[in-house]
C-alpha cells in the first residue's frame, strides 16, 4: 500500500466523520462548520486525484460562497439550536434500516469486485483543465450554463428587493405599514 493510498484512507475517514458530525449536531453553527471541514477535505481528495481546478472551485464555491449564505440564513433566522422532537423516532427507525442497506451493498460490493468491474483506460492528460472545462461548459452544456446564470441574476435580484422592502415605493412591505 502507497502513503498517497493512506492518506487518501485517512481523508475518506475524515470525510465520513465530518459528514456525520454535520448530521448528528444539534446546532446548526456546529453543523455548517462540519460541512465546511468536509467540503475541504473533499477539495484535498481532489488535489490527491489530480484536479486542481476542480479543487479550487469546491473551496471557493461551496466553502466560501454557499457557507457564507447558510451562515447568513442560520444567524438571520436564529435557528442555531433545532428543539427536541419526538416526531423523528419513526424517521429514526427508517434511516437505520437504509443505513443497513447501504453497509450490505458496500458490503456485496466489496466482495465482487472483481466480477463486476472493467478494466478502465486512462483519461487524457487535459480532462480536469480550465480549458477543457471551459470548451465544454461553453459548447456542450451552453443552455443549461445561460438558464442557471439567468436562475442566479433573478435570485440576485429577488433577494435585494426583498431586503430593501421598506425603501422602495411600491414595496409589500411599505403597504402593510399603512
Amino acid at each position: 500500500m502507497t502513503p498517497v493510498m493512506v492518506v487518501f484512507g485517512l481523508l475518506g475517514v475524515v470525510v465520513i466523520l465530518t459528514a456525520l458530525g454535520m448530521l448528528l449536531s444539534r446546532n446548526a453553527i456546529y453543523s455548517a462548520l462540519f460541512l465546511v471541514l468536509n467540503f475541504a477535505t473533499v477539495a484535498v481528495l481532489y488535489i490527491i486525484l489530480g484536479a486542481p481546478f476542480i479543487s479550487l472551485v469546491q473551496i471557493t464555491v461551496y466553502a466560501g460562497s454557499i457557507m457564507v449564505m447558510f451562515l447568513f440564513v442560520i444567524m438571520l433566522l436564529g435557528a442555531e439550536r433545532l428543539p427536541g422532537s419526538d416526531r423523528l423516532r419513526r424517521q429514526r427507525w427508517i434511516a437505520a434500516i437504509l443505513g443497513l442497506v447501504f453497509v450490505a451493498q458496500v458490503i456485496l460490493f466489496i466482495f465482487f469486485r472483481g466480477q463486476l468491474t472493467a478494466p478502465v483506460g486512462t483519461p487524457p492528460a487535459t480532462l480536469g483543465s480550465p480549458q477543457a472545462v471551459g470548451t465544454t461548459l461553453f459548447t456542450t452544456y451552453a443552455l443549461p450554463f445561460e438558464v442557471t446564470g439567468a436562475i442566479l441574476v433573478v435570485a440576485t435580484v429577488g433577494a435585494i428587493l426583498l431586503t430593501r422592502g421598506a425603501a422602495l415605493p411600491y414595496s409589500p412591505i411599505r403597504k402593510e405599514e399603512k
